[in-house]
């Protein structure tokens, strides 16, 4: 059965050109629509919550730059549409199951490092993206800087 909505999900790095690339591969190929995705994550996440200042005008900040970053990609790509587009505040894996669902997506295209040990139990935003996901999870394997 072919796919008929990726969604691809990125960090908006270059290391996201080659999950770009792949999606758009799967996507002529199955005829599909191309959806994309990038989540900023509350800063506060990142002091477990507890944050003994006012982060808002960091995080508004944060979340510009990832707009403008996210305006640059789809005019490198030009099969990404600003339509189709989602640059959404909160967690990556709910955020983008959530997408997947609304826009009825049956396929998520993720970048991994490939990860194992002690660095995939300590997160990798693929991994947590494959459990629970309402569809179809494809994990593009990224080089690993030395």
């Amino acid at each position: 059965m072919p796919y008929n909505h990726i969604l691809v999900a990125v960090d908006l790095t270059e290391e996201c050109d080659p999950v770009i690339h792949r999606a758009r591969e799967l996507s002529v190929s199955n005829g599909a629509k191309l959806s994309l995705v990038h989540i900023v994550e509350p800063m506060a996440m990142a002091f477990g919550g507890d944050v003994p200042m006012d982060l808002s005008q960091l995080q508004q900040q944060q979340f510009d730059q990832a707009k403008e970053r996210l305006e640059r990609l789809i005019v490198k790509y030009p099969e990404l549409s600003k339509e189709y587009s989602h640059l959404t505040y909160g967690q990556p894996r709910q955020e983008i199951h959530h997408l997947a669902k609304e826009q009825t997506c049956d396929l998520i295209v993720v970048g991994s490092h490939g990860r194992h040990g002690l660095a995939l139990l300590l997160g990798s935003t693929a991994n947590d993206v494959l459990h629970g996901a309402p569809c179809d999870v494809l994990a593009v394997r990224l080089q690993n800087k030395s």
